[in-house]
């Protein structure tokens, strides 16, 4: 059973967690920090939230999945802070400030209140996982193997793609190497692929809340694949790299990393 405290907990954090990044963001002008807040508030009030739900003693299943939840925080987190400090912004957020004009200050607060319940819909996901009463067994292992190769699946992703812009040569180019020519944005495919770890290890037959543990990788393909994810991100590609990346779009897949 989900405890209805730590959830309401969850969602006053993650709400202050989200005005705190709009401030960050109106403040420095680095739209990349949302994302930051985003990435680390998640983390951090899912795990606080197990704790709560555990009774401040967390243990087994408790524990895996704090830890699997807080390496993808640190990971993902620490990946976009070290991007927006050097230099780099989110083109997703340049798409929505055009859109929003005049409106941008508060159509921002409202836009990273709507990710605080996103986030809110993972960390119930989280919680649902993490009490399910069966001992640990296959679905534990399954979920593991999975977060674990979606993080190094992410983190190799955005290697590549690091490394393709760390090259002068390619200033005006498209990502078509590693990974990024079998899926156009296959951080995006990984950072899904992550999410399913909670229904391998919280889905059980004789525990209904466990397919509460869907609604994450369910909204987060909702969210990547139809909303604020390739959308925002390939108009902006359109209309800076045109028709080089309409051919790329015509040779790779949008979202799955298989041949087109």
């Amino acid at each position: 059973m989900i405890s209805g405290t730590a959830v309401g907990i969850a969602a006053v954090l993650l709400s202050l967690v989200m005005a705190l990044a709009w401030w960050v963001v109106i403040s420095s002008g680095r739209s990349g920090w949302a994302d930051t807040f985003w990435s680390y508030g998640t983390g951090l009030v899912g795990v606080i939230a197990v704790w709560w739900a555990e009774g401040g003693a967390p243990a087994g299943r408790g524990l895996l999945v704090m830890a699997l939840l807080a390496l993808w925080a640190l990971r993902l987190g620490t990946h976009i802070a070290r991007r927006t400090l050097s230099g780099g912004d989110d083109p997703r957020y340049a798409e929505l400030r055009r859109g929003w004009g005049e409106r941008y200050r508060s159509q921002l607060f409202l836009f990273l209140q709507i990710q605080a319940a996103a986030s809110l819909v993972l960390v119930v996901a989280v919680l649902a996982a993490a009490g399910n009463p069966a001992p640990l067994g296959l679905g534990d292992m399954l979920g593991v193997a999975i977060a674990l190769l979606a993080i190094a699946g992410e983190a190799v992703s955005d290697a590549q793609l690091r490394a393709f812009k760390a090259n002068r040569a390619n200033a005006e180019g498209v990502c078509d190497v590693g990974l990024w020519s079998l899926s156009r944005h296959p951080n995006y495919f990984f950072e899904w692929l992550y999410w399913l770890a909670y229904p391998a290890i919280g889905i059980g037959l004789a525990y209904p809340w466990g397919w509460l543990t869907l609604l994450a990788p369910a909204m987060m393909y909702w969210l990547l694949v139809h909303v604020s994810g390739i959308p925002l991100l390939e108009a902006h590609m359109l209309r800076s790299r045109g028709d080089r990346f309409g051919a790329y779009q015509q040779r790779v897949r949008a979202f799955w990393p298989v041949p087109k």
